[in-house]
């Protein structure tokens, strides 16, 4: 695999990055955008939201530390992800911008960002938490690092759908950290995340298939077709409606959340209907747009007494 990673092709028509740059320009706000700071502060949320929701206890100021590990795990993932995938971002309409291809930051400079930072955030958990968490954190990250980044994204039009369950550790990770036992509830906040990530992203997709085939990367869209995504976000979006309504059924939450998860679900699942009916581009985008709102609603919900 590190062969893979040191030596992979370039994709046909790239001409946007070089690997010989410096990064004495670069500003914070370049260092700041390869953290993914949208992706992070959704994260660090959920990740908030399980801890709240455990049993357990942690000092308020660990319970911070603890909330910073997840953060910088998060991003150091992100910068490492933009190190990466500098050739295909350098296609992409939608990360051309982006630090590392328009040679603001160095490569190796992202890189070494990236591996500082996850390497911090996991020493941060074991002191903060436990060495369970921390090595929770860890997996993540090289989940979405490796796993995802490197592997699945380029191989699989279910890069996704598998690398989905990277970005639904930190709820995980959050109730961990109190020292309470992982159980139903924590799964069933990971489950709800990782059936959440496909309609997300591929509501996305569909509007982007375009730049996926330039850049080669085997998305759902222009792999499958838009029918068939279409399909598979309705699907997974019936799923998600279901499983965001089990905290109540198993009666880990009270009628508010219940209510709550039955309307944005409702309205989550009848936007993917208009999506699966004309697979139109304003749809796509509603869906896209709401799905990030559903999540961190969602997840506040879940806080409600």
């Amino acid at each position: 695999m590190m062969g893979r990673i040191l030596s992979r092709s370039q994709p046909s028509g790239f001409s946007c990055y070089s690997d010989s740059v410096s990064s004495t320009e670069a500003s914070v706000q370049d260092f700041i955008t390869l953290l993914k700071p949208g992706v992070m502060s959704l994260v660090v949320f959920t990740g908030y939201v399980g801890m709240m929701l455990s049993p357990g206890a942690l000092h308020p100021f660990l319970r911070s530390v603890a909330l910073l590990a997840i953060a910088l795990g998060s991003g150091g993932a992100g910068a490492i992800n933009m190190w990466y995938d500098r050739d295909i971002d350098g296609i992409m309409k939608r990360t051309q911008k982006r630090p590392v291809p328009q040679g603001r930051i160095a490569p190796e400079d992202a890189l070494a960002f990236g591996v500082i930072l996850s390497l911090l955030s996991v020493l941060l958990m074991a002191l903060a938490a436990n060495l369970f968490t921390a090595g929770l954190l860890a997996f993540s990250i090289f989940f979405y690092g490796i796993i995802y980044t490197v592997w699945l994204k380029r191989m699989t039009p279910q890069n996704i759908v598998i690398g989905g369950a990277a970005g639904a550790f930190p709820p995980m990770i959050g109730w961990a950290a109190t020292g309470a036992s992982l159980s139903l509830e924590p799964c069933l906040l990971f489950l709800i995340i990782f059936l959440w990530t496909p309609p997300h992203f591929w509501s996305l997709a569909l509007n982007r298939s375009e730049d996926y085939r330039k850049a080669n990367v085997p998305m759902m869209p222009n792999v499958a077709g838009s029918l068939k995504t279409r399909q598979q976000i309705l699907f997974y979006s019936f799923l998600l409606f279901i499983v965001s309504l089990l905290p109540w059924f198993f009666h880990l939450k009270r009628g508010l959340y219940a209510a709550i998860s039955f309307v944005l679900g409702s309205i989550f699942l009848g936007l993917a209907i208009k999506v699966f009916q004309k697979g139109l581009q304003r749809d796509c985008k509603k869906l896209f747009l709401f799905s990030i709102l559903y999540l961190f609603l969602l997840f506040l919900g879940m806080l409600c007494p």
